[in-house]
């Protein structure tokens, strides 16, 4: 007599992973350092300069979902407080006629909610050996730097070997070269890992684009901020909202408007974004909602990303 057929369940420890609504472009209105912010006059002439950019963005995407947002850089700097400035941006840039959907604070791409964006990216950045490498390179995760290159630096006992200069080749150079050393955290004198500049503002485009996840989960859920601002930034979540009737904070697409000073970083920043690794289930998503929704999305997650750098011109 054959054994009676059993159904049995498989089961996998992943987590379902969230579908999180999106607006077909992010537009970020300003990414200044807390210096930039100390004066209300220099907020203002800072809105005033990005608006005819803004307003072409909008013009150009009539039709559909924009949200704006707006990164306060507290992580390296805490000159003043959210009670002082929010007010005073929303103020500005309703005065030129900009709303602000969304405001973020930089530390909250070190921290948000009991997780580390910046450590779940760091996770996720894969070696780009050149050919012909020999492993003499310690990988990025123990150093901290980042290269798109062969040959960035020589060590001291190379040089006193007297081994002959040669230049730097970019990692799948076309004709010439463009040569990248990227820092992308170091240890103060605290021990504590402090990220850069150039590295939070990638894990910034990841949570734009609402490709991370921790444990199946998207990493902020913006809500509509009531009541007054606090003093201090920590009592802040991660991404406030402040537009009530804003589009969904992630996008499939963003554009960050910026001055000029600010250039060599975003290329840091590309940099570091055509080496992170998309967990495969959380890409197919996008992908499928992207489709879904007839939007045309590249494979390639640097091309979702656009900037437009200006110093008011």
């Amino acid at each position: 007599m054959s054994s009676p057929e059993i159904e049995v369940e498989v089961v996998t420890a992943r987590p379902r992973v969230e579908l999180v609504p999106r607006s077909h472009l992010s537009i970020e209105l300003g990414h200044l350092y807390m210096e930039d912010l100390l004066h209300p006059e220099r907020i203002r002439e800072h809105f005033a300069k990005i608006k005819p950019w803004t307003d072409f963005l909008l013009t150009r995407h009539a039709g559909q979902r924009v949200s704006t947002c707006f990164l306060v850089d507290e992580y390296f700097s805490k000159i003043r407080s959210p009670a002082e400035l929010i007010p005073e941006l929303i103020e500005a840039a309703s005065a030129e006629g900009i709303v602000i959907d969304y405001l973020a604070r930089e530390s909250g791409c070190a921290e948000a909610g009991g997780v580390s964006p910046a450590s779940l990216v760091m996770a996720r950045v894969v070696p780009d050996p050149p050919q012909g490498a020999n492993g003499s390179r310690p990988p990025a995760h123990e150093t901290g730097w980042l290269t798109n290159a062969e040959g960035m630096r020589t060590s001291l006992n190379q040089a006193m070997a007297g081994r002959r200069w040669a230049p730097p080749k970019e990692n799948g150079a076309l004709a010439h070269s463009v040569c990248l050393d990227v820092q992308l955290w170091d240890n103060p004198l605290d021990g504590e890992r402090r990220w850069s500049c150039a590295f939070l503002s990638a894990v910034w485009q990841l949570l734009r684009l609402g490709l991370l996840r921790h444990q199946g989960k998207a990493i902020v859920t913006p809500d509509q901020w009531k009541g007054p601002y606090p003093d201090a930034w920590s009592e802040l979540p991660a991404v406030i909202k402040l537009g009530e009737r804003a589009q969904p904070f992630y996008a499939f697409r963003t554009m960050t408007v910026l001055e000029t000073r600010f250039s060599d970083v975003e290329a840091a920043v590309r940099m570091i974004l055509g080496r992170v690794a998309i967990d495969p289930v959380v890409a197919a998503q996008v992908r499928q909602q992207a489709a879904a929704q007839n939007v045309e999305l590249p494979d390639d997650i640097v091309r979702r990303v656009s900037h437009v750098f200006s110093d008011g011109i």
